[in-house]
């Protein structure tokens, strides 16, 4: 049975070099996308729309030192390695704290 079958194989192979090439497929159009605009929702980062270059000075204090700033906008605490949600908000300042804790990194979002 295994030698009718290798036989078989050994036939076979060289016969199928002589079926007929496939045929060319021609390529698809490229479409040209438009720019989409006006969509709501969405918003656009800004260098520094919070002011949060104004408490750099506290960049490598421990992080208790935030309640101390004075700060009247609203914020958020970072712990390292913590969970962050992810909605933006351009004026919203963000201390982020190293695995010391204290601040590593201050900016907006």
């Amino acid at each position: 049975m295994i030698r009718k079958m290798f036989a078989l194989a050994l036939v076979a192979a060289p016969l199928a070099a002589c079926a007929p090439a496939p045929a060319a497929v021609e390529p698809l159009p490229v479409m040209e996308v438009p720019a989409v605009t006006g969509v709501s929702g969405l918003q656009e980062r800004q260098p520094d729309g919070c002011h949060a270059g104004t408490y750099v000075s506290a960049l490598g204090q421990p992080g208790s030192v935030i309640r101390t700033l004075g700060i009247t906008r609203d914020y958020r605490v970072v712990e390292h390695r913590g969970i962050e949600p992810q909605e933006y908000d351009p004026l919203r300042i963000v201390f982020r704290l190293d695995q010391m804790g204290n601040i590593q990194n201050i900016d907006c979002g």
